[in-house]
């Protein structure tokens, strides 16, 4: 991570930042993120990340934001203070009252926590690990995007303990839900598929703009439940999210995917110039001296 982080609206030295156990979001996982791509200095797609992070935090009861643009600005200086124009932002809320383990004295009912770090590089492409039973689609929570994020990172962990690069998510039907950090897409010819909601996945930002704003002649993109075998017998199978973009998927539990179309390339390209006109269109709110 980068040098300054972004707390309740104070741009502060990260060695600096001092929390408090009392804050029960922090010891319990109460708490809502959303990680976000920075493009020229512009927070792409603020307003889907927005609207997210304010959904889960209603259904999770944690406290948040009124105002969109403010927070917007104190994480556009952020981005300036480390001079992050092309880079990842995480942004956190955190509940900070509740149960017998609120600590005293606490001023605020959240509190607001943000940085920022380079962008990673993830090769050519994904091989996945595949873990049955790992999403409940009738689960109230079910996909909400809190920091009870334990149970990812180990799976994560698990499946790189095994030489994979990521895990891929089963929910209790058997069927395709998410990867612990990537929604997922199949390539049939010009048809593509992507799991619905109602199979516990998250509703990625990269996914919902898949899904709504990038339209190829002659490519369908939509919802449909898929299986294991889906993904074996497609011509390509692509993970996405804001880290990664477009990113394929080699194998799954070692079984070669075919890579033979260029559905993901198509898409990638228009994506990426989706990002690009986005960041165009929003440079005007980047901070004074920002240099793009």
């Amino acid at each position: 991570m980068h040098s300054f982080v972004l707390h309740n609206g104070q741009i502060l030295p990260a060695s600096s930042l001092s929390l408090s156990p009392g804050q029960v979001g922090l010891l319990s996982g109460w708490g809502v993120f959303s990680t976000i791509r920075v493009a020229e200095g512009v927070l792409f797609a603020w307003e889907r990340h927005w609207a997210r992070m304010k959904h889960d935090a209603q259904v999770l009861r944690v406290p948040f934001p009124e105002d969109s643009e403010q927070m917007r600005k104190s994480l556009l200086e952020l981005v300036r203070a480390n001079h992050a124009y092309t880079a990842t932002l995480r942004v956190v809320v955190v509940r900070n009252r509740g149960g017998i383990w609120e600590g005293p004295g606490l001023g605020r009912d959240y509190d607001v926590i943000a940085l920022t770090t380079k962008l990673k590089e993830w090769g050519e492409g994904a091989n996945l690990a595949v873990v049955p039973h790992a999403r409940h689609s009738a689960y109230p929570f079910s996909g909400t995007k809190s920091l009870s994020w334990s149970m990812n990172l180990c799976w994560n962990e698990q499946a790189q303990s095994r030489g994979f690069d990521e895990a891929l998510l089963l929910n209790e039907h058997g069927n395709v839900s998410e990867c612990t950090s990537a929604n997922v897409f199949v390539a049939q010819g010009n048809r593509v598929y992507t799991p619905p909601l109602s199979a516990g996945c998250l509703p990625g930002v990269t996914r919902d703009v898949l899904l709504r704003e990038i339209h190829i002649p002659g490519f369908v993109v939509e919802e449909r439940d898929l299986q294991l075998a889906d993904l074996e017998e497609a011509d390509e199978v692509f993970i996405t999210s804001t880290t990664r973009n477009l990113l394929p998927v080699l194998s799954v539990e070692g079984i070669k995917i075919r890579c033979e179309g260029d559905a993901h390339l198509l898409l990638g390209q228009v994506f990426s110039s989706y990002v690009e006109a986005y960041a165009a269109a929003h440079k005007e709110d980047t901070p004074p001296g920002s240099g793009v």
